[in-house]
Protein backbone atom coordinates (compact mmCIF):
# COMPACT_ATOMS: atom_id res chain seq x y z
CA UNK A 1 0.00 0.00 0.00
CA UNK A 2 1.13 3.53 -0.88
CA UNK A 3 1.44 6.08 1.76
CA UNK A 4 1.23 9.54 1.35
CA UNK A 5 3.22 12.20 2.25
CA UNK A 6 0.19 14.16 3.38
CA UNK A 7 -0.50 11.34 5.62
CA UNK A 8 2.59 10.77 7.30
CA UNK A 9 2.37 14.78 7.72
CA UNK A 10 -1.14 14.53 9.47
CA UNK A 11 0.46 11.43 11.78
CA UNK A 12 3.65 13.29 12.84
CA UNK A 13 1.21 16.42 13.28
CA UNK A 14 -0.66 14.55 15.69
CA UNK A 15 1.81 12.38 17.41
CA UNK A 16 5.08 14.30 17.01
CA UNK A 17 7.00 11.23 16.17
CA UNK A 18 9.52 10.74 13.46
CA UNK A 19 8.75 10.67 9.60
CA UNK A 20 10.34 7.26 9.11
CA UNK A 21 8.16 6.01 12.56
CA UNK A 22 5.11 7.35 10.96
CA UNK A 23 5.51 5.85 7.99
CA UNK A 24 5.87 2.88 9.29
CA UNK A 25 2.96 2.70 11.60
CA UNK A 26 0.64 3.69 8.22
CA UNK A 27 2.05 0.77 6.90
CA UNK A 28 1.57 -1.63 9.76
CA UNK A 29 -2.01 0.05 9.95
CA UNK A 30 -2.75 0.04 6.58
CA UNK A 31 -3.28 3.70 6.21
CA UNK A 32 -5.37 4.01 9.04
CA UNK A 33 -4.58 7.39 11.32
CA UNK A 34 -5.95 5.84 14.72
CA UNK A 35 -4.63 2.53 14.53
CA UNK A 36 -1.41 3.86 13.34
CA UNK A 37 -1.14 6.26 16.56
CA UNK A 38 -1.87 3.09 19.15
CA UNK A 39 1.40 1.88 17.41
CA UNK A 40 3.40 4.70 17.73
CA UNK A 41 2.13 5.14 21.23
CA UNK A 42 2.97 1.45 22.20
CA UNK A 43 6.33 1.53 20.34
CA UNK A 44 6.95 4.91 21.88
CA UNK A 45 5.96 3.07 25.35
CA UNK A 46 8.36 -0.33 25.16
CA UNK A 47 11.29 2.64 24.35
CA UNK A 48 10.32 4.55 27.24
CA UNK A 49 10.90 1.11 29.58
CA UNK A 50 14.20 0.35 28.04
CA UNK A 51 15.05 4.00 29.07
CA UNK A 52 13.76 3.63 32.48
CA UNK A 53 16.99 2.62 34.20
CA UNK A 54 19.42 5.54 32.58
CA UNK A 55 20.77 7.91 35.27
CA UNK A 56 18.51 11.97 35.30
CA UNK A 57 21.26 14.42 36.41
CA UNK A 58 20.02 17.10 34.33
CA UNK A 59 16.50 19.18 34.16
CA UNK A 60 14.57 22.05 35.90
CA UNK A 61 12.82 23.13 38.87
CA UNK A 62 9.34 24.74 37.61
CA UNK A 63 7.07 26.89 39.50
CA UNK A 64 3.53 27.59 38.87
CA UNK A 65 1.52 30.03 40.71
CA UNK A 66 -2.37 29.89 40.27
CA UNK A 67 -4.46 33.20 39.46
CA UNK A 68 -4.70 35.17 42.44
CA UNK A 69 -1.44 34.10 44.03
CA UNK A 70 -3.10 32.27 46.76
CA UNK A 71 -1.54 28.53 45.75
CA UNK A 72 2.00 27.74 43.94
CA UNK A 73 4.05 24.89 43.23
CA UNK A 74 7.82 23.66 43.24
CA UNK A 75 8.58 20.92 40.81
CA UNK A 76 12.12 19.39 40.19
CA UNK A 77 12.15 17.32 36.82
CA UNK A 78 15.16 15.37 35.67
CA UNK A 79 16.00 14.13 32.50
CA UNK A 80 19.46 12.82 31.19
CA UNK A 81 20.81 15.84 29.23
CA UNK A 82 21.01 19.61 29.40
CA UNK A 83 20.10 19.58 25.54
CA UNK A 84 16.79 17.62 26.37
CA UNK A 85 16.00 20.01 29.49
CA UNK A 86 15.94 22.68 26.94
CA UNK A 87 13.79 21.72 24.52
CA UNK A 88 10.14 22.90 24.70
CA UNK A 89 8.65 19.57 25.22
CA UNK A 90 10.70 19.13 28.40
CA UNK A 91 9.50 22.56 29.25
CA UNK A 92 6.24 22.31 28.39
CA UNK A 93 5.72 18.66 30.44
CA UNK A 94 7.24 20.32 33.16
CA UNK A 95 4.93 22.98 33.18
CA UNK A 96 1.80 20.78 32.97
CA UNK A 97 3.04 18.60 35.91
CA UNK A 98 3.42 21.60 38.24
CA UNK A 99 -0.42 22.93 37.57
CA UNK A 100 -1.42 18.76 37.72
CA UNK A 101 0.27 18.92 41.49
CA UNK A 102 -1.33 22.08 41.83
CA UNK A 103 -4.79 21.44 40.66
CA UNK A 104 -4.96 17.80 42.19
CA UNK A 105 -2.80 17.98 45.17
CA UNK A 106 -1.11 14.66 45.23
CA UNK A 107 0.59 13.90 48.23
CA UNK A 108 3.38 11.52 46.65
CA UNK A 109 4.66 10.86 43.45
CA UNK A 110 4.76 7.17 43.19
CA UNK A 111 2.63 4.59 45.63
CA UNK A 112 5.78 3.43 47.02
CA UNK A 113 6.09 6.29 48.25
CA UNK A 114 2.89 6.56 50.69
CA UNK A 115 3.73 5.44 54.19
CA UNK A 116 2.99 2.45 55.38
CA UNK A 117 1.30 4.33 58.51
CA UNK A 118 -1.01 5.93 56.33
CA UNK A 119 -2.07 2.98 53.99
CA UNK A 120 -2.89 0.80 57.62
CA UNK A 121 -4.84 3.77 58.55
CA UNK A 122 -6.69 4.19 55.38
CA UNK A 123 -7.21 0.27 55.28
CA UNK A 124 -9.04 0.44 58.84
CA UNK A 125 -11.55 3.02 57.96
CA UNK A 126 -12.97 1.33 54.56
CA UNK A 127 -12.62 -1.91 56.69
CA UNK A 128 -15.05 -0.38 59.70
CA UNK A 129 -17.24 1.53 56.57
CA UNK A 130 -17.46 -2.34 55.21
CA UNK A 131 -18.72 -3.33 58.62
CA UNK A 132 -21.17 -0.42 59.46
CA UNK A 133 -22.85 -1.24 55.96
CA UNK A 134 -22.97 -4.95 56.80
CA UNK A 135 -21.32 -6.28 54.31
CA UNK A 136 -20.82 -9.50 53.88
CA UNK A 137 -16.74 -10.94 55.80
CA UNK A 138 -15.70 -12.84 52.30
CA UNK A 139 -16.04 -9.84 50.64
CA UNK A 140 -14.69 -6.94 52.45
CA UNK A 141 -11.28 -8.09 51.83
CA UNK A 142 -11.59 -6.99 47.91
CA UNK A 143 -13.85 -4.30 49.03
CA UNK A 144 -11.08 -2.91 50.87
CA UNK A 145 -8.25 -3.53 47.96
CA UNK A 146 -10.39 -1.41 45.60
CA UNK A 147 -11.08 1.64 47.69
CA UNK A 148 -7.07 1.28 48.89
CA UNK A 149 -6.54 1.58 44.77
CA UNK A 150 -9.17 4.46 44.27
CA UNK A 151 -6.89 6.06 47.12
CA UNK A 152 -3.62 5.42 45.44
CA UNK A 153 -5.23 7.02 42.11
CA UNK A 154 -6.23 10.29 44.19
CA UNK A 155 -2.72 10.68 46.44
CA UNK A 156 0.12 9.54 43.65
CA UNK A 157 1.26 11.83 40.86
CA UNK A 158 1.65 9.08 38.79
CA UNK A 159 -1.58 7.51 39.01
CA UNK A 160 -3.93 10.58 38.78
CA UNK A 161 -5.86 11.55 35.87
CA UNK A 162 -3.69 13.97 34.02
CA UNK A 163 -6.04 17.38 34.09
CA UNK A 164 -5.39 17.64 30.73
CA UNK A 165 -6.84 14.23 29.50
CA UNK A 166 -8.88 12.28 32.29
CA UNK A 167 -8.64 9.16 29.92
CA UNK A 168 -4.34 9.62 30.31
CA UNK A 169 -2.44 9.19 33.82
CA UNK A 170 0.59 11.09 35.04
CA UNK A 171 2.59 8.29 34.04
CA UNK A 172 1.38 7.61 30.05
CA UNK A 173 2.09 10.99 29.33
CA UNK A 174 5.22 11.00 30.89
CA UNK A 175 5.94 7.74 29.05
CA UNK A 176 4.92 9.82 25.73
CA UNK A 177 7.36 12.19 26.37
CA UNK A 178 9.91 10.10 27.36
CA UNK A 179 9.27 8.59 23.64
CA UNK A 180 9.39 12.06 21.66
CA UNK A 181 12.76 13.52 23.42
CA UNK A 182 14.22 9.92 23.77
CA UNK A 183 15.52 10.15 27.32
CA UNK A 184 14.58 9.15 30.47
CA UNK A 185 12.60 11.60 32.91
CA UNK A 186 12.15 11.39 36.16
CA UNK A 187 10.32 13.50 38.64
CA UNK A 188 11.94 14.26 41.23
CA UNK A 189 10.28 16.49 44.19
CA UNK A 190 7.47 18.80 44.78
CA UNK A 191 6.20 20.88 46.96
CA UNK A 192 2.50 22.98 47.21
CA UNK A 193 2.01 25.83 48.54
CA UNK A 194 -1.20 27.03 49.61
CA UNK A 195 -2.07 30.37 51.41
CA UNK A 196 -3.33 29.71 55.18
CA UNK A 197 -2.30 25.54 54.46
Amino acid sequence: MEISAKLVKELRDRTGAGMMDCKAALKESKGDLEKASEWLRKKGISKAEKREGRETKEGLVEAYIHPGNRLGVLIEINCETDFVAKTDDFKKFARNMAMQVAAANPIVINREDVPQDLIDKEKDVYYNQALNEKKPEKIIDKLVEGKLLKYFQEVCLMEQNYIKDPNKTVRDVMTEVIAKTGENITIRRFSRFQLGG
